[in-house]
């Protein structure tokens, strides 16, 4: 996946699914670099940017969900 955009269409299991995979990715550029086997460093940036897109996109949808809680829960009080 390359864009965020991508990341929004998934559903939130198949959006941990992806951040397990991409953190195994570094995990191993990570190891590669350590032991020299790594041409391109700039890959282990693009990972690390690729962790930040995912758990941006879980933590706004965690947010949405919360103020739509209390949205619901003020409506809720409000007709009571």
């Amino acid at each position: 996946m390359a864009k965020d955009t991508d990341y929004r269409n998934l559903d939130d299991a198949g959006l941990v699914q992806e951040l397990a995979e991409v953190k195994d990715g570094l995990f191993k550029l990570r190891f590669q670099n350590a032991t020299g086997q790594l041409d391109d460093v700039s890959a282990i940036k693009k990972q690390r940017k690729q962790v930040a897109r995912i758990n941006t996109e879980l933590r706004a949808r965690e947010i949405a969900a919360a103020e739509a809680l209390v949205e619901l829960s003020d409506t809720t009080r409000e007709n009571a």
